[in-house]
């Protein structure tokens, strides 16, 4: 029996698909590798793309709020400017000139009326500052705090100082006051006075007086007759309860809040017929 071993022979197709197998090996291998370097450059590219695009975010965010502050402080700037030059709101805090105007009323107080050389007439409402008219002078507070209320009252979002006053003018320089005629009129030059805006229910006045005003001073009274606090209150004190000219800050002429009252402040006829002041003066009339 042939026991010798047979030598068993690979076909030569054989080598060839293991060649082949080996080549498909390693090209898939080379190729996952590629995939994975292109996967993982996309992956630090995504990641880049996503900073960026959150620092684009912060960058727009914080760009946004300071257009946003920006646009805020000019807004505020210029209405300061506006309110201090311009025209000012005021906060109406007392019923002393009702009907004409009411608590919480928001009044824009015009500047410009007596700025280029006109003066406040008879009828006129007017918004002035009473110190050392209506008030003494008072010694100075703190100033931050003082500066934070004078800004937001020159906005009309707090009251008016304590020293600003809105009255209506009765009387100007060189007029005869007096009150009252047999009729219970309030007369200015000798002429009676048809108050059709004084609060009805009202007398034009439960004190007596009879004054002169002088000139650059002004007699003012309260619509509202029994609840002003006006120049009839400050006789006795110096300067006779006059307010000087010159301490007018503006003319009240609209009512802008609320909405339902928006509207001007009316003028009146009442003293269409009182004369001028005679050039003489009236004499020696009584004081208060």
């Amino acid at each position: 029996m042939d026991t010798e071993a047979q030598h068993t022979e690979r076909d030569p197709s054989s080598d060839t698909e293991d060649g082949s197998r080996s080549a498909r090996v390693s090209e898939d291998t080379n190729d996952a590798r590629d995939a994975g370097d292109t996967n993982g450059a996309r992956d630090t590219r995504a990641a880049g793309d996503a900073a960026d695009a959150a620092d684009a975010g912060s960058t727009r965010s914080i760009s946004s709020w300071r257009r946003t502050a920006f646009v805020g402080a000019a807004c505020v700037t210029f209405l300061l400017l506006l309110s201090h030059f311009v025209m000012q709101p005021f906060l109406i805090p007392s019923r002393s000139m009702e009907p004409t105007l009411q608590v919480g009323d928001r009044i824009l107080v015009n500047k410009l009326a007596y700025r280029f050389g006109s003066e406040p007439g008879r009828g006129d409402v007017v918004v002035f500052d009473g110190t050392g008219s209506f008030v003494r002078e008072q010694p100075p507070g703190n100033p931050v705090t003082g500066l934070l209320h004078d800004g937001a009252a020159a906005l009309g979002l707090a009251e008016p100082d304590e020293t600003d006053f809105v009255k209506r003018v009765v009387g100007i320089g060189g007029d005869r006051v007096v009150c009252c005629d047999k009729n219970g009129r309030l007369t200015v030059n000798g002429v009676p006075v048809e108050e059709r805006y004084v609060m009805f229910g009202d007398q034009p006045s439960s004190v007596p007086f009879d004054i002169v005003v002088p000139q650059d001073k002004l007699w003012v009274m309260g619509d509202h007759r029994s609840q002003s606090s006006d120049s009839r209150d400050h006789l006795g004190n110096p300067g006779g309860g006059m307010v000087p000219v010159d301490k007018v800050i503006g003319r009240a002429d609209w009512i802008a809040w609320p909405f339902g009252r928006w509207s001007t402040v009316q003028g009146t006829d009442a003293f269409d017929a009182v004369p001028a002041a005679p050039a003489g003066g009236h004499g020696a009339a009584p004081h208060g």
